[in-house]
């Protein structure tokens, strides 16, 4: 899933982004339900632990796709240094 997020051009700012969102979003909703709506305390209490649930998620798929991106950057400048010593190695095992 990391991987096709990654390859939909998902960044892990993105994800970050999202996770202060829904922060801001849960103490809005929560803020909004206290005065908008009669049924009290609690149900502004629910509103805002539902949307706040949503922040470690997308801090954690942001953290999983930083991985990714570090991981790809990695394989990228390795495999450029694997290519030349390869073609190296080759010439001298085959005797040329």
């Amino acid at each position: 899933m990391i991987k096709q997020l990654h390859k939909m051009g998902v960044k892990s700012g993105h994800m970050y982004t999202c996770g202060l969102a829904s922060i801001a979003l849960a103490f809005a909703s929560w803020a909004v339900s206290t005065k908008a709506e009669k049924a009290g305390l609690d149900r502004a209490d629910r509103w805002g632990i539902f949307v706040g649930e949503w922040a470690p998620t997308f801090f954690a798929i942001g953290v999983a796709l930083r991985m990714e991106e570090t991981h790809r950057e990695l394989d990228e400048s390795e495999m450029g240094m694997f290519d030349q010593s390869e073609s190296t190695r080759s010439r001298t095992h085959a005797g040329v």
